[in-house]
């Protein structure tokens, strides 16, 4: 992402550490405003980023992708920042680890996000080899038949931050705004990155229901597949307490998830 989130990281025994992050308040995927309710995918970046500090460290992880995450929200007011950064405290735990002929082939990360004292979230992630990185690609869609929401009411901050665009027929497809967006595409990579895929399954479940950002207590994201950087199907089934989300690429399931949405 833009911003290096994680400030240090300690070991507290063999599999156990312990974090701190500090959250801009001027992130480019934050809602410009006085008060900033921070955007929850910068939650599964700094465990996205603690994963890579994790590897790097002596006899490290390996570097491996994240291929599931989920993240739940505690009962009650999030931390909000009105000056220029919110400090968080985080419990990190390593789990499921899996080898290969001597190699880290999986692993599970797990951390825990305090504030002022107070747990009020949690990232799970799954990282290992992503299954056939190769796969055959989607085309993508033409740009000029395809209709963006605007950034409302998908709960963005920006139109540039738009993942999504409905066709003539009313299907929804992932076709991001800004095909070269600095967070969510960073670098320009090959397929949509497990992150991406995740705000774009939130931006969906959030366009169908015509609920707002706020509502969202929990989010979960699978890959089974490479998924395009545009031109893969997103079909959105309301359920009791949120949406299952299931994302179709070259004719077979790529990702699928849930969003909890207990207002629904």
């Amino acid at each position: 992402m833009a911003s290096l989130l994680v400030v240090s990281l300690k070991r507290q025994g063999s599999s156990a550490f312990t974090a701190r992050c500090q959250w801009p308040r001027l992130h480019p995927l934050n809602e410009r405003a006085i008060a900033v309710s921070h955007h929850p995918l910068i939650m599964a970046e700094s465990t996205r980023q603690l994963a890579v500090a994790l590897a790097r460290q002596p006899h490290g992880l390996g570097s491996l992708e994240p291929v599931s995450v989920s993240l739940g929200f505690a009962p009650g007011p999030r931390p909000t920042e009105r000056g220029s950064a919110t400090d968080v405290a985080v419990r990190v735990s390593v789990s499921d680890h899996a080898t290969q002929a001597g190699l880290q082939t999986a692993y599970r990360i797990t951390a825990e996000y305090e504030h002022a004292g107070k747990l009020f979230g949690s990232c799970t992630m799954r990282c290992a080899r992503p299954a056939n990185p190769d796969g055959p690609p989607a085309a993508a869609r033409s740009s000029p038949s395809l209709l963006h929401p605007p950034a409302a009411a998908v709960g963005a901050a920006a139109d540039t931050d738009v993942m999504l665009a409905r066709a003539p027929q009313g299907r929804l497809f992932i076709a991001p705004r800004d095909p070269g967006h600095p967070v969510l595409l960073a670098g320009r990579p090959a397929r949509l990155p497990a992150l991406a895929v995740l705000e774009a399954a939130r931006q969906a479940a959030l366009l169908t229901s015509g609920m707002t950002a706020a509502a969202v207590a929990g989010l979960h994201m699978e890959l089974r597949a490479p998924v395009p950087l545009s031109g893969a199907l997103v079909e959105v089934t309301a359920e009791p307490g949120g949406s299952r989300v299931l994302i179709m690429a070259a004719g077979q399931i790529a990702a699928l998830g849930t969003v909890a949405l207990p207002g629904a």
